[in-house]
């Protein structure tokens, strides 16, 4: 079962840099570049560190514990030490306003 869920005016996400935000149970990282929003999961697979706090070069988001980039389209590793993805959530910019849809978890279905 997926969910499409206001998060906030395109405005209020600043370019090239992150904003976390908790969702239904989800840690998600999201990132203004020009008027596109990315969101992936918010924990690097490496070591657990936050990605919206990582500074973002093209479509890249840069781990700012150790390093390691992930694509923000895909959720890949783009360089060591990580190598497992990320989760990546669909978002869509709407009349100004961004919108993330997300996956329930099996809690959320079985209540």
């Amino acid at each position: 079962m997926t969910e499409t869920l206001l998060v906030a005016p395109l405005d209020q996400f600043a370019e090239g840099s992150g904003l976390r935000v908790e969702v239904a149970g989800h840690r998600i990282a999201m990132f203004r570049i020009g008027d596109t929003v990315y969101a992936v999961g918010d924990r690097c697979s490496h070591a657990e560190a936050s990605l919206a706090e990582g500074e973002v070069f093209d479509t890249e988001v840069e781990c700012p514990r150790h390093g390691s980039t992930f694509d923000l389209v895909t959720g890949e590793p783009q360089s060591l030490p990580a190598t497992r993805p990320v989760p990546v959530y669909l978002t869509e910019v709407v009349d100004g306003d961004v919108y993330l849809t997300i996956e329930a978890t099996v809690d959320e279905v079985a209540s």
